[in-house]
């Protein structure tokens, strides 16, 4: 995205996109109650305390066994229970036996989690304890914040050993361990000289991932030997458009890639390379959520989105049901700032904030548009909205979707006159793999007509024309988009699939559009 910015829930301001700074970086002073932390500092998981309870407790092991032995039905299966529970000394070991046998120091910073190029770091507390530093929330184990964290980074993470993905001073926290046992004369197998082996559910988790990554390169391999080249289109610059006020821009083509052929991260590859999306169904996976687009929400967008030959930016408000998994898009924000306007963009932040507190409304995402591209993310709108769903998820226990919708309003390879609308999430790459990117993923989406136009929405659709008024990436809605039509017969095109059932205000839209056509 150029020049664009994306919700920063809790107070977070983000900076991403095509390699300049946004015009507009929401700064939430106090966050809606769905942006709050689900549990407040020092609160865990209960599952995850269940699991710690088991670890720290040396004599579950043997009542785990003898529960197994009485209840598996045979005595070979009973004994390899038992076998397994007597093999299990190390889970007796905690941080703070290794704090009290000077294994290990108590300090601020000195634990770290890098996971999927993302890095977190913790206290070590004298009884033990971690202290996240960016929530200042406490867990209980070194499995508890693993567990924590990376869900929050890969929702579809499973419980994996936190001994083996927390670090102390830069060395493996399993490491300490082994050396613990070895002091006391315990067993100590081969594999955890140096580290604990992958669990069995982690064992399965790669095998899983390792499917993963064979179905993303068989199902793009195949569509690359069925299908025909690319279209060939203009592009998108990475600043504004080139062309001449209110003519097609002829760009150099910039033909988007299939993810599997990007491999690992190359910092000598375009930042600005646009990427097809992939479905869910395409690697046997299921939308983690649902997602409903109010009309109008679509409506205020595009017209944003045609109003210049620039990228556009915006922000999404609406509710997230955890019950039902139910992402509701309700109102679009635009941003009516330019990039370095550090002033005007907090005066439209401040504007967003008492709006969605106004509309008891939360914020659950971002849109932006590409010109003369195709509705494609690129390689750091990835990026960005990677990191947007981190932060748009904050220190909560729960999931919290962040969703992104790209415009594409001028792009020549659109089917007709109405823009492209395309909205996509990110999910991590293969675990295996943390230096690959993100894989843009196609979310599927339904289409909420309204029954009428709202006057605020009409009053932002002023706000804008008002805002671009003069400006010189401005597009000029009476020179001919095509030979039969103007840019203005363009623009009331693509919004007439998108106008309410109630046609009441259209006169109040005709207004709108004459105001345009005399300020461009």
């Amino acid at each position: 995205m150029a020049g664009t910015g994306a919700p920063g829930p809790g107070g977070g301001r983000v900076r991403a996109g095509r390699g300049r700074g946004p015009p507009c970086s929401l700064s939430l002073p106090a966050a809606p109650e769905p942006l709050s932390p689900a549990g407040g500092a020092g609160e865990e998981a209960p599952e995850e305390d269940e699991d710690e309870a088991e670890a720290e407790d040396p004599e579950r092991p043997a009542e785990r066994a003898a529960r197994a032995a009485g209840a598996a039905g045979g005595p070979g299966r009973g004994a390899a229970a038992a076998a397994r529970g007597a093999r299990s000394p190390g889970r007796a070991v905690t941080l703070r036996v290794l704090l009290k046998d000077a294994l290990l120091e108590p300090g601020a910073g000195l634990l770290s989690i890098y996971y999927l190029g993302k890095k977190f770091l913790g206290d070590l507390q004298p009884d033990g304890r971690i202290v996240w530093q960016e929530t200042g929330q406490v867990f209980n184990s070194p499995s508890a914040w693993a567990t924590h964290c990376k869900k929050l980074v890969n929702p579809a993470k499973k419980s994996g050993c936190g001994w083996a993905s927390v670090k102390y001073k830069g060395q493996k926290l399993d490491k300490y361990k082994a050396a613990w046992l070895r002091r006391h004369q315990l067993h100590v197998p081969t594999a955890t000289a140096d580290e604990s082996p992958a669990s069995e559910g982690e064992e399965e988790e790669l095998l899983m991932e390792e499917d993963e990554e064979e179905v993303l390169a068989g199902v793009s391999a195949e569509d690359k030997s069925r299908r025909p080249p690319a279209a060939k289109g203009p592009s998108e610059p990475a600043h504004s458009e080139a062309a001449p006020p209110g003519k097609r821009a002829e760009n150099k083509t910039r033909v988007p890639v299939r993810y599997c052929m990007l491999g690992s991260r190359d910092s000598a590859r375009n930042p600005h390379t646009l990427v097809e999306v992939t479905s869910f169904a395409a690697i046997n996976k299921f939308q983690p959520f649902n997602v409903a687009v109010s009309s109008n929400v679509l409506f205020l967008l595009d017209f944003h989105s045609h109003l210049t030959r620039s990228e556009v930016v915006g922000y999404l408000g609406g509710r997230w049901d955890i019950n039902s998994q139910m992402l509701t898009v309700l109102r679009a924000f635009p941003c009516r700032s330019r990039l370095g306007d550090a002033d005007t963009a907090a005066t439209i932040e401040e504007e967003i904030y008492q709006s969605l507190l106004l509309r008891g409304l939360s914020l659950v995402g971002w849109y932006h548009s590409h010109p003369h591209s195709p509705a494609l993310p690129s390689l750091q709108d990835i990026d960005a909205q990677m990191d947007y769903q981190l932060r748009l998820q904050g220190s909560s226990n729960g999931f919290q979707p962040c969703l992104a919708l790209l415009c594409s309003p001028y792009y020549s390879g659109n089917p007709g006159p109405e823009s492209k609308i395309s909205p996509f999430w990110v999910m991590p790459p293969p675990e295996q793999r943390p230096s690959d990117y993100g894989i843009p993923m196609d979310v599927e989406m339904a289409y909420v007509q309204d029954s009428f136009l709202t006057n605020d929405i009409l009053h932002e659709m002023m706000l804008l024309v008002e805002f671009y008024k003069g400006a010189p990436d401005l597009v000029r809605f009476q020179e001919p988009w095509t030979q039969e039509h103007t840019y203005l017969d363009k623009l009331k095109m693509s919004l007439a699939s998108r106008t309410p059932k109630d046609q009441g205000l259209c006169h109040v839209l005709e207004q709108v559009c004459s105001v345009l056509k005399q300020g461009s």
